[in-house]
């Protein structure tokens, strides 16, 4: 038998050398390939920068006035975890608080009331250019858990239904006394429709964002009141130059060491800066609710629960606080310059 089988035999140099092309033939294709993919995600990556540039810093214009006056000002007010339709039982939490559909129809009032107080009476003399609400999630405590399941004043959509008049009416109010209003809206956890959290169309699985778009739809044809609802976990807003990134606050977590909530919140906010500088953004101030203890500082606000202590906190040891929300005055030469808490609740008049 011939010892050339194709020709070539197994060591040939001819058949090496050919071998070795084809080797590093297969090796460029597989590089090449592994390129384009890497370019198509880049690009992706870049379009979805440029949408959310796009899409988050174009607030009115009255939130970037050309010649602001020098004693104007932007009232920013924020609304979250309000658990709407929760009930919280006086006896379960040693009588420290109670909670239901009446009360919490008190307590939005006041917080209405008690913003316009604020801002007209004890900090006379400022002319606003308009109010800036901010909707920052868990507007109601859904129905994820079996208890809230059980315990909840109504289904999820007689609630929707309700509150979206109750907030409707407090948004006419301001729009009246302050003549402008700006809204924008992040979902919170609880709001959510599904059992588990999600990443993929986590806004618009959630009942915080339909009543803002249930209440955008009202204020329609009312040129006074505008809306920003992003589709994604954060809002990025610009007033006066000053960047405010609102988010929920429940992608940090943790908090139960001796820092409290600091370092998971601050790690939060680090990621985020880092990110948002990514993408050619940043901000001075993030706002975030969740945790339902309000702390006002000039880099960070987290914002208190208009609920207050109901079973779990009680049960938990958490801190007593009361009802209340964050309000801030933003100037155009300053930034935030005036910071105060929101009182929400009158013990008497809700009568527990």
């Amino acid at each position: 038998m011939s010892k050339f089988s194709n020709g070539l035999e197994n060591n040939d140099p001819m058949k090496l050398e050919l071998d070795a092309l084809k080797k590093r033939n297969n090796i460029s294709a597989r590089e090449i390939q592994k390129l384009n993919e890497q370019v198509d995600r880049l690009t992706k990556t870049i379009e979805s920068s440029e949408q959310i540039l796009s899409q988050n810093l174009q607030p009115p214009t009255w939130l970037a006035p050309a010649k602001p006056k020098k004693s104007s000002a932007t009232l920013v007010v924020m609304l979250s975890d309000t658990h709407f339709d929760e009930v919280v039982v006086p006896e379960e939490v040693d009588f420290l608080n109670a909670y239901n559909r009446t009360i919490a129809t008190m307590r939005l009032q006041k917080w209405t009331e008690n913003v316009i107080k604020v801002s007209r009476h004890y900090l006379s003399g400022v002319t606003y250019d308009g109010v800036f609400l901010i909707l920052g999630g868990d507007i109601f405590s859904g129905d994820i858990h079996e208890e809230l399941h059980d315990t909840n004043a109504s289904t999820m959509l007689d609630s929707l239904l309700y509150w979206s008049e109750q907030l409707t009416a407090s948004i006419s109010l301001l729009a009246e006394e302050f003549g402008k209003v700006h809204i924008t809206s992040v979902v919170g956890n609880h709001g959510r429709t599904t059992r588990k959290p999600r990443m993929k169309l986590r806004v618009k699985t959630n009942y915080d964002w339909l009543v803002t778009k249930m209440i955008e739809r009202y204020f329609e044809k009312d040129k006074r009141v505008t809306f920003q609802i992003p589709e994604g976990a954060d809002s990025l807003v610009s007033i006066y130059g000053y960047g405010q990134l609102i988010t929920h606050g429940d992608q940090a977590s943790g908090g139960g060491g001796i820092g409290g909530i600091w370092p998971p919140i601050m790690r939060l906010r680090a990621r985020k800066a880092q990110r948002y500088l990514a993408t050619e953004s940043n901000f001075q101030t993030m706002w975030c609710g969740h945790w339902h203890q309000l702390v006002q500082t000039p880099s960070l606000i987290i914002n208190g629960s208009l609920k207050g202590v109901d079973e779990y906190a009680f049960i938990n040891n958490f801190s007593f606080e009361q009802p209340q929300q964050a309000l801030a005055v933003i100037t155009p030469e300053r930034g935030i310059t005036i910071q105060a808490p929101i009182f929400c609740a009158d013990r008497k008049a809700e009568g527990w």
